[in-house]
């Protein structure tokens, strides 16, 4: 036990050094406390992750999640993306760790991040098994469509210390997507929807892919529903199916993607082409789980029923403004 001194006026004091020693004790006490602490949690694929409270060094896993992190406002937390992320732009200024299905594993150690946040359909177990190895925690999201997406967006929230920030951008969400069912909810037309993904071959989309979904939610009917994911088909099948909508979306760029559009535009009994309904979409915004799938869904809603939409209408949605090129 230190005893105090005794000092002239006869009362105690402790020595300096105990003083100084107590205030920093203390001190490392609360720092360890409020930023230093972690967790345990469950993540979506139903692991038990001990991530850190306060995360200050992420790596994003997966263009989808990078634009989360951005949506909550986050983006000065990361400190590694992947390839492909985009969105926003700024996103392009932050280190690449490869693609999210190849991986740089040295790169991502190098990063030194206290937290990445991976993707169940891209990251594989073993990157994951590697990351753990080198006592880096991984959080993995497992989003499968539009409702699970903001859940994603919302544990993503908790992760980060931004629930109510996440809430609300979930609330806006969907309250938006409640506006576009109301307004499907007007008509019973449910015109027959072919959206092409893929060129040569001719991929398109079943029914276990967002885009289903919102085709669905947008009032269309997806000419390609069925439990294959991404079906092939001839140029010949896809005629045959008389498509009255035809969208086309893939990572091609400029002339080749108004290649594919001119080429379909020379069958001219089509009656997406017929009644000139043949549509290049930016596919960003309509198979990567974030915040702006909704962005997605209410441009579909306007490409599949246009009826349905006055001057006053259209404004509510921010679809309207993303290029639309008929």
């Amino acid at each position: 036990m230190v005893s105090g001194v005794r000092r002239n006026d006869g009362k105690c004091c402790f020595p300096t050094f105990y003083r100084i020693f107590t205030f920093a004790f203390l001190v490392c006490l609360f720092a360890t406390s409020a930023w230093s602490g972690s967790r345990t949690v469950i993540d979506q694929v139903g692991r038990s992750v001990t991530v850190p409270s306060n995360p200050q060094r992420i790596v994003a896993l997966a263009p989808s999640i990078t634009e989360i992190v951005f949506a909550l406002g986050q983006e000065h937390r990361l400190k590694g993306v992947t390839q492909f992320s985009d969105y926003p732009a700024e996103a392009e200024k932050i280190p690449v760790v490869g693609s999210y299905v190849n991986l740089d594993i040295e790169k991502i150690v190098a990063l030194k991040p206290d937290l990445c946040i991976a993707i169940k359909d891209g990251n594989s177990r073993n990157t994951v098994q590697q990351l753990e190895s080198f006592n880096i925690p991984v959080y993995a999201v497992n989003p499968k469509n539009l409702e699970s997406v903001m859940e994603t967006v919302v544990e993503i929230g908790k992760l980060l210390g931004v629930h109510e920030k996440a809430k609300s951008l979930v609330d806006n969400m969907y309250a938006r997507a409640e506006r576009v069912k109301a307004l499907v909810l007007k008509t019973k037309s449910r015109p027959r929807v072919f959206f092409q993904i893929g060129i040569a071959p001719i991929v398109s989309v079943g029914t276990h892919t967002f885009i289903h979904e919102l085709i669905t939610r947008a009032g269309g009917q997806n000419l390609t529903e069925g439990p294959i994911p991404y079906p092939r088909y001839s140029r010949e099948q896809v005629l045959a199916m008389a498509p009255e909508v035809f969208i086309i979306t893939s990572m091609a760029r400029g002339e080749v993607f108004e290649k594919v559009k001119a080429d379909w535009s020379r069958w001219k009994d089509l009656p997406a082409i017929k009644n000139n309904r043949i549509y290049l979409v930016d596919s960003n915004i309509l198979d990567r789980p974030t915040p702006r799938l909704v962005d997605g869904l209410e441009m579909l809603v306007k490409i599949i029923h246009p009826e349905l939409f006055s001057n006053k209408s259209g404004s509510q949605f921010r679809g309207s403004r993303f290029k639309v090129r008929e």
